[in-house]
């Protein structure tokens, strides 16, 4: 969550508005979840043979499904991943980091394989505060290999449901043209708009940020890993500076999700 762009060479000739849209930005923030719009580009997973797979993973892997823990690399929140195969149409997963549990989930698929939910604890990015859960739900895009596990196939996100609090909320402060973001799950930057990258604390998988206004109305944050742009997050407010548009995209994936955001 978020992303920022630059401050345009002409930008002093609207500093006016500038400034009232930059001070719109103070405050808490929180995702209307009846207001979401999840990308349509499905998750590609296969589970057969005792191997798990997941394709669509930034990077991807393949692993035993054992329920041992498997070593995976290029994965800054995780370092091992176990699968457990609970029958023939549920699995849960365990997440783990330096030997400490990060992460739980499990899927289970509809009898006639065409649905699926899921429901999830992840605290590898809360920096021992409470974990982020939730609960969704996937429809299958495309089946997997004949004889393979019902888990395995394109699936595509069409629901998160009973998200925590510390999964959808964040909260700007405007000092001139510095704005502070924090997240109650303990990430925070400074960065300066239109300035050089920003580094970011408290997470694992972003190193800097850098953030601009486009136009009068419209803020942009990109975060980088290691000086790489990985996902850009877009507000454009709404006049009354109450309410915001939002948009987060993974540029390693190719996906972008729209929401809208509403001041707390």
């Amino acid at each position: 969550m978020k992303k920022l762009v630059f401050l345009v060479p002409l930008g002093a000739l609207f500093l006016p508005n500038l400034a009232h849209a930059q001070a719109a930005l103070n405050g808490t923030w929180k995702v209307d979840m009846s207001k979401v719009d999840l990308s349509k580009k499905p998750d590609v997973f296969v589970l057969q043979n005792g191997m798990y797979e997941c394709k669509t993973c930034t990077p991807p892997y393949k692993i035993k499904a054992d329920g041992s823990d498997q070593a995976i690399t290029g994965h800054p929140y995780t370092d091992t991943i176990a699968i457990k195969v609970v029958n023939d149409h549920e699995i849960q997963e365990t997440d783990k980091k330096g030997g400490k549990v990060v992460g739980t989930s499990t899927v289970t698929v509809s009898p006639d394989g065409k649905s699926a939910t899921f429901s999830f604890s992840d605290s590898s990015n809360t920096n021992g505060g409470a974990p982020v859960t939730g609960k969704g739900e996937e429809v299958l895009v495309m089946k997997g290999p004949a004889g393979s596990h019902a888990v395995s196939g394109s699936w595509r996100t069409t629901k998160f449901e009973n998200l925590s609090d510390n999964a959808i909320s964040w909260s700007y402060k405007v000092n001139g043209d510095e704005i502070t973001m924090s997240a109650p799950t303990g990430q925070t930057y400074t960065a300066k708009l239109g300035g050089p990258d920003a580094p970011m604390k408290g997470d694992p998988g972003v190193t800097s940020v850098s953030v601009k206004m486009i136009g009068k109305n419209t803020f942009e944050e990109t975060d980088k890993r290691d000086g790489k742009p990985i996902s850009i997050f877009k507000l454009v407010l709404a006049p009354d500076g109450k309410s915001a548009q939002g948009s987060g995209t993974d540029l390693r994936q190719n996906k972008t999700n729209t929401f809208k955001v509403v001041k707390q």
